[in-house]
């Protein structure tokens, strides 16, 4: 279904209206029907992560230098939002991005000529981000899986979970703590990352178990044996990986956010489409106000949504601290584009749960984002601590 032209204007935006227009003549190739094929299979959209790759869309932030566009987050954001927007799904890839941004901003000049012009070319796919455990969830100073320095290589053992694309990538970017919490500081010392070659870790001391869920998000648990992994791989200095991830977290939920405004407007160009075309009692419902008004608080709800988004992408883009602004960020447009979704299965009715009308999967798949990557609960304390002064319940 086409989006009424009045909508399709009001959710233009400005920025990189190119990198838009031609993502969404990528997405064209790959409709709904191969979106819902490979959510029965549980599979995996190599086809489409090959040729975002090959055109060029997942190495944004890469230097030129190094086979990239050099552009910034920003950029990024429009590339996966309108991904979303078109009823694909970046999961499978944005990782890509938001990785990325640890090796750039921290990874030696010999680790970047290493391994960026790679994974440019698609040679090399870097998805998978090793942070959560099963025992320390999203209080990650209190990770255990520990890596022993041992002459020229570090010897990782540990567990992890909710580690996604680990089986379809050939690099991981890997959170360790080097000198146990108790013996630091700051529980935020202490933690270092590694770059792990996947190809070579896998049956020499790494284990991958998948996790079925109730989406297609290709998620896995990894168990680490003694795992060796060449010291060359630390990225910065040994002891301070909290804060090099914590790049790559604000960045991750700028991206997810956006795909977040692209699911919400996804949602709202099918259900105005729809309201203008079903008809019962002999007028379309989209003429009774009380189908209209969820949809415009949708509408409302994403636009103001998708404005923080731009805004916490712009202080990444410029260096500036945006930890607050890119909680807000995914906040807003995750709750968006939830009420969005629920309101796109309520206007079209029974409908909204065929398979074939593609609503049911993205609603699945944006739930998602109301506990990932950060829950809202968090977020909501983070601000009410860091910016509103209030105590600290934990």
């Amino acid at each position: 279904m086409n989006a009424p032209a009045d909508i399709e204007s009001g959710f233009r935006q400005s920025g990189h209206p190119e990198i838009r227009d031609a993502v969404r003549k990528l997405c064209a190739r790959f409709p709904g029907e191969y979106w819902r094929r490979l959510d029965r299979e549980r599979a995996y959209p190599t086809e489409f992560v090959t040729t975002l790759t090959k055109e060029g869309f997942l190495s944004v932030l890469i230097p030129e230098e190094f086979g990239g566009s050099g552009l910034g987050l920003g950029a990024a954001c429009a590339v996966l939002e309108e991904i979303h927007r078109s009823g694909c799904n970046g999961g499978a890839c944005h990782a890509q991005m938001y990785t990325m941004g640890t090796i750039l901003r921290h990874g030696s000049l010999a680790q970047k000529k290493a391994y960026l012009p790679g994974i440019a070319s698609g040679e090399l796919r870097l998805q998978a981000f090793g942070i959560t455990e099963p025992t320390s969830g999203t209080d990650t100073t209190r990770i255990r899986t520990f890596a022993r320095r041992a002459g020229d290589h570090y010897v990782v053992a540990g567990q992890k979970i909710w580690i996604s694309r680990a089986e379809h990538s050939d690099l991981m970017v890997l959170l360790v703590r080097t000198t146990p919490r108790d013996s630091v500081a700051k529980p935020t010392d202490g933690m270092s990352v590694l770059l792990v070659d996947l190809r070579e870790a896998i049956g020499r001391g790494l284990t991958i178990r998948p996790i079925r869920t109730m989406i297609n998000h290709a998620t896995t648990e990894l168990f680490f044996d003694d795992l060796k992994v060449p010291a060359r791989n630390l990225i910065g200095e040994e002891g301070k990986g909290f804060r090099y991830i914590l790049d790559g977290m604000n960045a991750e939920r700028i991206l997810i956010a956006s795909e977040c405004i692209g699911d919400g407007r996804f949602f709202i160009d099918r259900a105005s489409a729809y309201a203008k075309e079903r008809e019962v009692f002999g007028r379309p419902i989209g003429e009774n106000q009380g189908v209209q008004f969820p949809i415009v608080r949708a509408y409302v709800g994403i636009s103001a949504a998708a404005e923080m988004v731009t805004k916490a992408a712009a202080l990444f883009d410029a260096g500036e601290p945006c930890g607050t602004d890119a909680n807000m960020a995914k906040l807003l447009a995750s709750e968006a584009s939830w009420f969005a979704a629920d309101m796109c299965v309520q206007t079209h009715g029974g409908f909204g749960f065929a398979e074939e009308f593609d609503i049911e999967r993205k609603f699945r798949e944006t739930r998602l984002y109301q506990v990932a990557p950060i829950s809202t609960n968090l977020i909501l304390s983070h601000v009410a601590t860091h910016v509103l002064g209030l105590p600290k319940s934990f």
